[in-house]
């Protein structure tokens, strides 16, 4: 990736380069020649000038002392050398300058530039003046020297620019290849970090969104495993006593019922955790609405006896509940099921079960007589282990279903252990009548 976006840069560079540099060594030549027949002309302008119209007869001519590597020279009509330097012969740019012409040319290895002398509308001279070629090619040499340096420095600029450009483009790809291979290798925690580039962090935002969603994904499906595995052994492994006991009994009347409640219960932990399992975003089925009074005697009914066995005793408090307070009976049932199961393994003495109107919620308190060291947060973790009542998935589970009611669930003391659910409720709304005996329309 960096050195494609190298070699992409150079390439642009150079091709900058030959199409500036090209031209512009081409106008540094011309530019050269050019200004040096101009200095030639000028030279020869001003010697013309100064000449004695009467040097054909014997009259001193001067001439202008010549610039550096410049040749001046004085010829007559017969293009003989009367004064200062050059051939002893007028070449043709003297011949031509005869004329009345100003003649340029290039000659036995000099620029020449021939300017004509004129006195009383007639030519009596030539002024040649000269320098050498190889001067100029040189000068233009180190024009093109320089021009060549300058494009050096410009080609290394492009070089560090485009390395430094490279890197940082390549980096924030690099990056997201990295976390793509650490995904691919399970670590589904690695996240694209962001950069300054706005198309690659389009794209990170896009991985990083769609590697959220698959989390999301197989978090549920993990959930949905071990909810289904936690919640479902104990009903099970209760069903299938109360038939092996039914088996054993001449009348299996009761062992029926009651494997057939069992199944009852069973059917409802399973709407429970496939209702908890939709993905979020995706609407949940909403659960039937039941009356808490009626919620609770079945709970009663339900852990009487399981507790009654193992010498405990199961106390419900629900005087102070209005008869028109209903709540979601399914995922209600299931949190009292795993709050109740934890006071049974975990706990120890009486357990009570103590119901609150709060007006517009209600708090359901399951409470026993042991202790709770444990953080209340780290409590609730999936899977977290320490020996207490949050051992295991049953209060994870118990959490999220109170999630999904738009409740709460929490461990409100520690000693005694008590948890606290609380959750909106729905009361029931009769139509009052009026005096005419009609209802509300």
């Amino acid at each position: 990736m960096r050195q494609r976006v190298v070699r992409v840069a150079l390439t642009a560079v150079l091709v900058a380069l030959v199409l500036l540099a090209v031209p512009l060594a081409l106008a540094i030549r011309s530019s050269l020649y050019t200004g040096q027949r101009d200095a030639l002309e000028r030279a020869a302008l001003a010697a013309a000038v100064r000449v004695n119209p009467d040097y054909a007869a014997g009259d001193p001519a001067e001439l202008p002392a010549p610039a550096a590597g410049q040749r001046l020279g004085l010829y007559d009509p017969r293009l003989l050398l009367r004064t200062g330097t050059g051939p002893r012969t007028g070449d043709d740019a003297a011949r031509r300058a005869l004329d009345g012409k100003v003649s340029r040319s290039s000659s036995g290895g000099e620029l020449v530039v021939a300017v004509p002398v004129s006195h009383a509308e007639q030519v009596i001279g030539v002024v040649r003046a000269s320098f050498p070629l190889a001067d100029v090619r040189g000068r233009v040499l180190a024009g093109w020297a320089a021009l060549a340096g300058v494009a050096v420095v410009a080609l290394t600029v492009a070089v560090l620019v485009a390395r430094r450009q490279a890197r940082a483009l390549a980096a924030p790809l690099e990056d997201l290849s990295r976390h793509c291979r650490a995904v691919a290798e399970g670590d589904l925690t690695a996240r694209a970090a962001p950069s300054t580039i706005a198309e690659i962090d389009q794209v990170a935002r896009t991985h990083n969104d769609m590697l959220h969603s698959l989390t999301e994904l197989l978090r549920h499906e993990r959930n949905f495993t071990a909810n289904a595995s936690h919640q479902l052994r104990t009903p099970l492994t209760g069903l299938q006593l109360t038939l092996e006991a039914g088996l054993a009994q001449d009348d299996a009347r009761p062992a029926l019922e009651e494997a057939l409640e069992a199944t009852r219960r069973l059917y409802e932990t399973v709407e429970e955790v496939l209702r908890l399992s939709r993905s979020a975003g995706l609407p949940r089925p909403t659960a039937p609405d039941r009356p808490v009074r009626e919620l609770l005697a079945r709970t009663e009914e339900r852990w009487h006896g399981p507790l009654a066995r193992d010498g405990r005793r199961l106390e419900l408090a629900v005087q102070d509940v209005p008869d028109d307070v209903r709540v979601p009976g399914g995922p209600v049932a299931e949190i009292l099921q795993v709050l109740l199961d934890n006071a049974r393994v975990h706990g120890r003495g009486t357990v009570s079960v103590t119901v609150r109107d709060l007006d517009d919620a209600f708090a359901l308190d399951v409470a026993d007589e042991g202790t709770v060291d444990d953080d209340g947060v780290r409590l609730f973790e999936r899977g977290h282990s320490g020996g207490g009542p949050g051992a295991g998935i049953g209060l994870a589970f118990a959490r999220d279903l109170a999630v999904s009611l738009g409740g709460r669930l929490s461990l409100a003391r520690g000693a005694p252990t008590t948890f606290t659910l609380l959750l909106p409720v729905r009361r029931e709304r009769t139509c009052p009548q009026d005096d005419a005996g009609q209802g509300r329309r």
